[in-house]
């Protein structure tokens, strides 16, 4: 049986792939796509997810646009490494289609109780505003979630401040009511995703898969290594989101671990760090885990395998302009 997810996003460039993996895997049965403020504002990450869909030919999805500010913190945008479209580089279709006219909050808390307790995983891989509001909403979710595999924090890693990373300390706030909330929650974090290079070979290979979905990801990670390679040194960059729903595909591709795991909300310097428990082992019952390991080609065959699994939509970016 294929896994029931609901997408949370924020396009960004690993956004893109990531919704691109959650539509091309087998296994992944894909219920709803919701966007959040994170990568840039909400208007352009909410067109970036629909021209995305447009290019991949997603139907019969709903898409809804959530919220549009953190809980309690003022916004704050990644243009540094995603331009200020949210998806800079590539020249993305109009969108086809428009989002539903129903708030994200609402299309995530429906969607879950409309399914059989325990089918449905949550995959947020932007702020987690979307989330925290869903759970204090409508607390029942908490209990039928399967889970929530997020992208986002790190045991040991920060990329926004030295110890918190960017969907985290965005709204550190939402963070720490989802990480409490009680249901299982898989922090997929910098510690794995830094692991997730788009190193040469990888871009061979989806070059050479040959269709439009797959040079729109060429041209994504065009503007994405340079970004990285700018603005925090790395040879080749580190695809974040598409690790999240590759742990639910495979779990042995994206390896967790047990962990308490809470998050600083009043740190003078420690705000939004996801604070990891490694003295020794987890106790009995944990319910939050961190993503340590990656099998790097075993990833990215995922990748490459759900592009050619898409293959070329009958709508192309020429018949939705």
């Amino acid at each position: 049986m294929a896994e029931k997810i609901i997408l949370d996003c924020d396009p960004g460039h690993d956004d893109a792939i990531a919704l691109l993996l959650a539509h091309g895997d087998p296994a992944i049965e894909l219920l709803a796509v919701t966007t959040v403020v994170g990568n840039q504002t909400l208007p352009k990450v909410t067109r970036n997810a629909l021209s995305v869909a447009t290019m991949a030919g997603i139907t019969g999805v709903p898409f809804a646009a959530g919220a549009d500010r953190p809980l309690l913190r003022e916004i704050e945008v990644a243009a540094d490494i995603h331009g200020e479209t949210g998806l800079d580089g590539p020249a993305l279709p109009e969108p086809a289609f428009g989002a539903v006219d129903r708030h994200a909050v609402d299309l995530i808390v429906d969607t879950v109780l409309a399914h059989e307790p325990g089918t449905v995983t949550l995959v947020p891989t932007g702020g987690l505003t979307n989330i925290a509001l869903a759970a204090r909403r409508e607390p029942r979710i908490v209990e039928r979630v399967k889970r929530v595999v997020l992208m986002g924090g790190g045991v040991a890693v920060g990329n926004r401040t030295p110890v918190a990373e960017f969907n985290i300390a965005i709204d550190p706030e939402a963070a720490e009511i989802v990480f409490s909330a009680g249901w299982e929650v898989v922090m997929v974090g910098l510690d794995l995703t830094h692991q997730a290079l788009a190193t040469p070979d990888v871009r061979d290979a989806i070059r050479a898969v040959g269709t439009g979905p797959a040079r729109f990801v060429d041209e994504l990670l065009d503007f994405f290594a340079d970004t990285y390679r700018d603005v925090q040194g790395f040879d080749a960059p580190p695809v974040h989101d598409p690790c999240a729903v590759a742990h639910v595909i495979d779990p042995r591709v994206v390896r967790a671990v047990p962990m308490p795991i809470v998050v600083e909300t009043a740190g003078r310097y420690t705000t939004g760090m996801t604070v990891a428990d490694r003295r020794g082992p987890a106790p009995a019952g944990c319910r939050t885990h961190a993503a340590t390991e990656l099998d790097h080609a075993r990833f990215w065959d995922l990748v490459v395998g759900a592009l050619r699994t898409i293959g070329e939509p009958a709508r192309t970016a020429g018949d939705a302009a």
